[in-house]
C-alpha cells in the first residue's frame, strides 16, 4: 500500500505588529520562509494557532531575504527609484 500521507514541511512566522497591539499582524510561510501570506488575528488566536502549526520564527537570515525582495518587488532594479537606492546602499 502506498503511503499518502503528506509530508511534514517547517511552518515559520514573522510578527510584524508591535508586541502589545490590539492584533497580531504576520507573515506565514509552510516549507519556504521566502512564500509566505500575511495574516492578523488577535493575540489568543495567534498563540493558538502557532500552537496547532508548531511554528517556528523565520530567522535573521530569512528576514533579511524576505525584505530585499519584498524592495525588489516595490522599486525594482531597473527603475530610477531602484538605481538610486542601490547607489544610496553602496
Amino acid at each position: 500500500m502506498a503511503d499518502t500521507s503528506l509530508p511534514t514541511l517547517t511552518k515559520y512566522v514573522r510578527v510584524r505588529s508591535p508586541a502589545n497591539a490590539r492584533f497580531v499582524e504576520f507573515d506565514f510561510a509552510i516549507g519556504q520562509a521566502d512564500l509566505f501570506v500575511e495574516l492578523v488575528m488577535p493575540p489568543a488566536a495567534f498563540e493558538q494557532f502557532c500552537l496547532q502549526n508548531n511554528v517556528q520564527p523565520m530567522s535573521e537570515e530569512q528576514m533579511r531575504v524576505n525584505d530585499e525582495n519584498e524592495e525588489k518587488w516595490r522599486f525594482g532594479y531597473d527603475t530610477l527609484v531602484g538605481n538610486s537606492r542601490q547607489a544610496e546602499a553602496q
